[in-house]
């Protein structure tokens, strides 16, 4: 079995050498963007030096200054603190004993952002088309965006009604309710998804693109229909890592854009984002009196811990105390 030592890196580049070492692990596109993005960072704050000139003092002085001078929150200095650490650890293959020394700041669990129903109802009458079904999707299943987007026709059993997501947080795959609501709706996504692929085979267009090595492994597999996006993109774009022109799925920034100006239309003054949507999810399940293990399930959660902080949410408001001050003569 291969371990991290035995990586190959074939670039001259730095960070090709980074960007060759995150696919190695399979880490996700957006996690590449995040890491080189601090690690050039990190980088150029100490004047282009290259890190093996750098250690303790350099990292520390760097986290020192997101933290006192940038402000950023503690969930962001963790995120830039484990960009440095694969940069020493998997890319300089440095184990150094001042990797495990240096602290990682505390991120405060805060309570989630939740919608009540009227509110999710107002969000949808204020969009339309292939983002109202995304947003409903978000709502009915659970799903985060990303697994949303990223979602192939093989991946919807209307038979069965239960949507699959495929290599969610964690690389896990787990099995979703489909919403009858949305049967119809999604049939007829389907439908101008099939005109979509029809297009881009009459015109030969190169497939959409593949999970891993199953690109090579089975090099027609992405210009069948199973394997096709069920959102695509209206236009062709190029593949970040392949350069390859392609059919892409929806960019999840125009969804967030839709997403935010019907919240700003609708009048709710939540600091709401998609993500909130399965905040609501999860909350309007727990206070339908399914059990917590249900949700955890469905949520794709690991550990039951990160499913509880909803019944947290339910003690606020209605579901929780009575106030003393109700309780005085008015």
């Amino acid at each position: 079995m291969k371990t991290v030592t035995a990586i190959t890196l074939h670039s001259t580049k730095l960070l090709d050498h980074i960007k060759e070492a995150i696919r190695y692990k399979h880490y996700s596109l957006r996690t590449e963007e995040v890491y080189v993005y601090w690690i050039r960072f990190f980088i150029r704050f100490h004047g282009l030096r290259h890190p093996q000139e750098m250690g303790a003092p350099e990292v520390e002085a760097f986290l020192s200054y997101l933290a006192n001078e940038r402000s950023v929150a503690a969930s962001t200095h963790k995120q830039a603190l484990s960009a440095i650490l694969f940069l020493y650890k998997v890319v300089l293959q440095q184990d150094l004993p001042w990797l495990s020394e240096i602290g990682k700041p505390k991120v405060v669990r805060r309570l989630p952002v939740v919608l009540s129903a009227s509110e999710v109802q107002s969000l949808f009458f204020h969009l339309s088309g292939e983002h109202l079904l995304i947003a409903k999707l978000l709502y009915g299943t659970g799903m985060r965006i990303s697994e949303a987007l990223d979602l192939r026709v093989k991946d919807i059993d209307f038979l069965h009604q239960t949507i699959i997501v495929r290599e969610g947080k964690g690389g896990k795959d787990r099995a979703l309710m489909l919403p009858e609501s949305l049967v119809a709706p999604l049939q007829a996504q389907l439908a101008r998804a099939n005109a979509v692929w029809a297009r881009d085979r009459a015109d030969q267009q190169p497939g959409v693109a593949m999970p891993f090595a199953m690109e090579r492994k089975y090099p027609r597999a992405g210009q069948t229909w199973a394997w096709h996006w069920v959102f695509p993109q209206a236009t062709l774009s190029t593949d970040p890592r392949s350069q390859i022109v392609r059919r892409h799925h929806v960019y999840d920034r125009t969804f967030q854009r839709a997403f935010k100006l019907a919240k700003e239309t609708a009048g709710i003054h939540k600091p709401a984002t998609p993500h909130t949507l399965r905040h609501s999810f999860a909350t309007h399940l727990l206070q339908s009196g399914y059990d917590i293990r249900t949700v955890q399930d469905l949520l794709g959660h690991a550990d039951v811990s990160t499913t509880m902080i909803y019944t947290h949410v339910l003690k606020v408001g209605g579901g929780g105390v009575r106030s003393p001050l109700d309780r005085l003569p008015q």
